[in-house]
């Protein structure tokens, strides 16, 4: 290949100077036909081939690679032939005598032929894209991973990031209604992948068909909905960029907080100081460009979307609901009634009818039982025999008051006395613990030990007002007698110790 130099020399002399080609080949010492060349081209035009390569190894085994190949694309990314594998099964299977390079060289050209090329967008203000991601957390001492609802503005490139302990209905609700009040209004469309928390169903001709949960979502919200092609995360490639600079910036290194809330207040706090920043390609910052985002979207409705998964149930023997594998407590005077579970992100809320019976904070483990003490003391009450057994009871936190209460009225009145601890107990179903506490502590200080004798006690206390218990009223009450000491009996004592 001749030098760029030496090409503008022979076109100058020949088109500029007028010489003739055979004489331009003498004077510079090349031939005539590579003079021609140089007047065709200005600068050399590099090795040109005139037939494709041959590769008598390989070709005739291209057919089956290409085979491979094609086949590959219904597989998972982490499951497909390498390179080299397909070596080995062509060496194997159908006699190939070449050297691995040759395969590894016609592979990767075939697989860049085939990556796909895309189109750059415009995104156009008040559109948004919505994805969940995962990554690791220390939640209250306990490494875990957690759920990440991300929500993108491509317009803006503003970010919303939130954490949930599982990617569910009520936490995909909640995210949303998190997101709309942390921009400031609602988006007019928002793209998602097709996720089962949306999507129930895609139709044969490409129509989704939305989860009931979904529809009561968008038609609170009234954003319109929009889902990129199944398995293409780059059809949203603004929400996908979000989730990886969310991993990677707002929970690198891994987060230690003491719960949920504490973390998504951190999460908050960057996708705040995000909006000061200013990318690459844009004078104004991204909270200036929200400005523009805000301008299109619709407003807040008036109230709030109720961001919770809504299931029928039917409570059991044991006055035990069933709600995502783990049990929960009601009182047990709705045995076998049938009632609506609505589950929130953080709690489980039932209802029988118009009212709430029993409200629990959520659990996330497997087959796990969440009890309420107080919704088994009335049963407890008439079957006092499994008191010492009963499950709901076990671990229940109470003041050492009540330990005491409970080993003087069983000294005084034995199985009674059981169930009279018990009546105290169900005070807890009216008066806060604290006031209970209170009262069962004023029993006992007073020597009034009994039901009656508290429960008076925590109403005084309750209504301020000094207590009159007169002890002649509650002839049944124990009486506390305190007697001076006398000199007598101590020496009637040392006379006992001497003999």
């Amino acid at each position: 290949m001749k030098l760029v130099e030496l090409y503008g020399r022979v076109r100058y002399a020949v088109r500029i100077e007028g010489i003739s080609r055979r004489e331009a080949g003498r004077r510079f010492g090349i031939d005539p036909r590579t003079v021609s060349k140089m007047l065709a081209f200005s600068v050399p035009p590099g090795y040109r081939r005139s037939h494709p390569p041959t590769r008598p190894k390989l070709d005739g085994f291209v057919g089956i690679i290409e085979r491979i190949l094609e086949d590959d694309k219904g597989r998972p990314a982490k499951q497909r032939h390498t390179s080299k594998r397909i070596f080995e099964r062509l060496r194997d299977e159908h006699g190939f005598g070449g050297g691995v390079t040759i395969v590894k060289d016609y592979v990767l050209a075939q697989r860049q032929r085939q990556r796909e090329v895309f189109v750059p967008l415009r995104h156009d203000p008040g559109h948004a894209q919505a994805d969940f991601g995962e990554a690791l957390a220390v939640i209250d001492g306990v490494e875990r991973k957690v759920h990440f609802f991300a929500m993108d503005l491509p317009h803006s490139d503003a970010g919303f990031v939130q954490a949930y302990p599982a990617e569910t209905t009520e936490a995909f609700c909640a995210a949303h209604v998190a997101a709309f009040a942390f921009f400031g209004g609602v988006p007019l469309s928002i793209l998602y992948d097709n996720t089962k928390l949306a999507v129930a169903r895609i139709l044969g001709d490409g129509r989704r068909q939305r989860t009931r949960v979904f529809g009561e979502l968008q038609s609170h919200y009234l954003f319109a909905d929009r889902f990129g092609r199944p398995g293409k995360g780059n059809d949203k490639g603004k929400v996908e960029g979000l989730v990886g600079f969310a991993r990677r910036n707002q929970l690198v290194p891994v987060p230690h907080t003491a719960s949920f809330a504490a973390l998504n207040e951190q999460l908050l706090a960057d996708c705040r100081r995000r909006l000061g920043d200013r990318l690459r390609g844009h004078d104004a910052t991204i909270g200036a460009r929200l400005a523009g985002d805000q301008a299109c979207f619709h407003d807040l409705p008036p109230a709030p979307y109720d961001a919770c998964d809504k299931q029928p149930g039917r409570v059991s023997s044991l006055s035990l609901v069933r709600y995502r594998g783990t049990d929960y407590s009601v009182p047990t005077t709705y045995g076998h009634r049938e009632v609506l579970i609505r589950g929130y992100v953080d709690s489980v809320v039932i209802a029988c009818g118009a009212e709430i019976i029993a409200r629990h904070v959520r659990s996330y483990e497997r087959e796990d039982f969440v009890f309420d003490p107080l919704h088994y003391l009335a049963l407890l009450e008439r079957k006092i025999g499994a008191l010492d057994q009963a499950a709901p009871l076990a671990g229940w936190a109470l003041p050492e008051e009540f330990a005491t209460l409970r080993r003087l009225l069983e000294a005084r009145m034995g199985k009674h006395g059981k169930r009279e601890f018990v009546q105290v107990l169900r005070l807890m179903e009216v008066f806060t613990a604290e006031d209970v506490a209170a009262g069962v502590r004023a029993a006992i200080e007073r020597g009034a030990v009994g039901f009656d004798a508290v429960k008076h006690l925590v109403l005084c206390r309750i209504e301020r007002r000094p207590p009159r218990l007169d002890m002649t009223v509650y002839p049944y009450l124990p009486r506390a007698h305190v007697a001076a000491t006398s000199a007598r009996t101590y020496l009637d004592l040392l006379a006992g110790t001497r003999s």
